[in-house]
């Protein structure tokens, strides 16, 4: 990967990703023959990652005072997953070169949730100041407009700042495919695959065993949402966990294993365990998230 924009993240927070991948079929007609020509047009991972950052520094920086992203065109993600085993023998041609899901990054709306987000939170009062209602009026209408077209409930991304929310960890194992993306010696990313179908299974044992071991657990709820989530999606998709610049302060990663373990502990009343695991999670993930409060 290249780019020293991408490389840098330009002075940036530390952001990560959880996406979803799906088949074409799974999108709406008339929205399936813009991915794949705004699929073509993307090219590598690199590419779009660049072509992302370099399009949000933009709107932070251009005049007029709407930071939004007015939806002209969207990026769009793929990657390609091998087929079954036993796919037909007019199946072949795609058996051998793998099936591509699709991950559009649905900025408008995502921009929009994340406004909401702001407003709602403590800092409501500055969030008036960089977003005026005039522009948040002005989205507003770009958001009606993807709504009435499109199924805009299953929004594919879900980025966090400043660290991974443990409750992302629990749909992943030590076994599932990882891609670890480095430059000049640098850990740039490390991006980590499962299976829809797999991610779910997780997620529901874990909600299960938190809710019988420890109902009052913050984790419980943000599994709960997490898997309502997974379940809007098509049954032939894949999760991807993009660790994004912070990778290069953590990996190698053992949360998802800590995580499960801790799980695990409490299901089954060993507290000694389930706080060692803690222990190991807070160890290396404070530290990262001290860093959004550095000056």
């Amino acid at each position: 990967m290249t780019g020293n924009l991408y490389r840098g993240q330009a002075g940036l927070p530390f952001s990560s990703s959880l996406r979803i991948y799906e088949p074409l079929e799974a999108f709406p007609p008339e929205q399936q023959s813009q991915l794949v020509a705004e699929g073509g047009k993307t090219g590598s991972r690199a590419a779009v990652e660049n072509a992302e950052l370099q399009a949000s520094l933009g709107r932070i920086t251009r005049s007029g005072g709407d930071p939004f992203p007015t939806g002209r065109t969207d990026l769009v993600r793929m990657t390609r997953v091998p087929v079954g085993r036993h796919a037909a023998a007019s199946d072949k041609e795609e058996h051998d070169a793998g099936r591509l899901l699709y991950c559009p990054s649905q900025l408008v709306i995502r921009a929009g949730l994340a406004a909401n987000a702001l407003m709602d939170g403590v800092h409501s009062p500055l969030a008036d100041l960089l977003i005026p209602v005039s522009q948040r009026d002005k989205h507003q209408v770009r958001i009606d407009r993807i709504n009435a077209g499109e199924d805009a409930k299953r929004v594919h991304t879900r980025a966090s700042t400043w660290g991974i929310p443990f409750s992302w960890f629990s749909l992943f194992a030590e076994s599932d495919r990882k891609d670890v993306v480095e430059s000049e010696g640098r850990i740039l990313t490390v991006r980590v695959w499962t299976p829809l179908t797999e991610a779910l299974d997780r997620a529901r044992f874990a909600v299960a065993h938190l809710a019988l071991a420890a109902p009052d657990l913050d984790m419980l709820d943000d599994l709960t949402q997490l898997t309502e989530w997974l379940e809007l999606f098509h049954i032939q998709s894949m999760v991807e966990l993009d660790y994004g610049a912070v990778a290069d302060k953590v990996y190698p990663d053992e949360s998802p294993m800590d995580v499960r373990l801790g799980i695990e502990c409490l299901a089954e009343g060993d507290m000694t365990g389930a706080a060692a695991a803690y222990r190991r999670l807070a160890s290396r993930w404070i530290p990262i998230r001290q860093l959004a409060r550095a000056s």
